[in-house]
């Protein structure tokens, strides 16, 4: 079956997706050979977005995470307005995420699970205040409220779990989908790769521009990109 022939026969699609998802929107990804962890940083980009580089140099970490982790001119492409139009029209249950760019909810999507968190939702530490990603953006050094506590991105970092009701509504949705479609992600980075597992719908379908380890457990494996494949879809 081709995409257009699975959703037409769908009634309850999840998306679930990862960095290649957002590339056209101009914001790299991490393992490709263009991507972050290619790049030469002091430290390698997963120890400086751990949780212990956090709390241990919180200065360099705002000044990694401010340049390289927000994007805020980045638009939502093709991919991010397709899924809104599938989600209008009653065919898309649920977006699950791994991004932290916000971009799905700027495209109009509703039901976002955003498993890593998101750059635009920043609390602090000490209060438990929420502040908008200007927060972080218009200080310099490490953000503070007014209480004197850090502000932190509300975004998960290595070392740190993912938020339990965040990863209860994504299995449930990935569990009561008729069709899952993953693209945009290596599979790679659990636990999130590894909720794809709870699926026991009809369709599977792969999109991504590399091959994956899941590839051949798949009904349609598209290699290409994800806003490309997604755009050429009439709902």
């Amino acid at each position: 079956m081709t995409l257009q022939e699975i959703i037409n026969d769908s009634k309850k699609i999840v998306f679930f997706g990862g960095a290649g998802v957002s590339t056209e929107s101009g914001i790299p990804d991490f393992r490709s050979v263009d991507g972050l962890y290619n790049q030469k940083f002091k430290y390698p980009p997963e120890e400086m977005l751990s949780h212990t580089f956090f709390v241990r140099h919180p200065e360099e970490f705002f000044d990694f995470y401010r340049e390289k982790m927000i994007c805020l001119d980045a638009k939502p492409n093709k991919a991010h307005y397709k899924l809104a139009e599938l989600e209008q029209k009653g065919k898309l249950l649920s977006i699950v995420t791994q991004n932290i760019d916000g971009l799905h909810t700027a495209a109009g999507s509703k039901t976002v699970r955003e498993l890593h968190g998101s750059v635009l939702r920043n609390y602090c530490t000490k209060c438990g205040k929420f502040f908008g990603v200007d927060a972080i953006v218009n200080s310099t050094g490490v953000p503070k409220c007014e209480c004197g506590g850090v502000i932190k991105p509300d975004v998960v970092l290595y070392e740190e779990g993912l938020d339990d009701a965040t990863v209860t509504a994504a299995v449930n949705d990935i569990t009561n989908c008729d069709t899952l479609i993953i693209a945009g992600t290596s599979l790679t980075v659990y636990p999130a790769a590894g909720m794809v597992r709870y699926f026991r719908g009809k369709h599977l379908v792969l999109i991504n521009r590399d091959p994956t380890p899941m590839d051949s457990s798949c009904e349609l494996v598209i290699h290409e990109k994800v806003g490309e494949t997604l755009s050429k879809i009439e709902v």
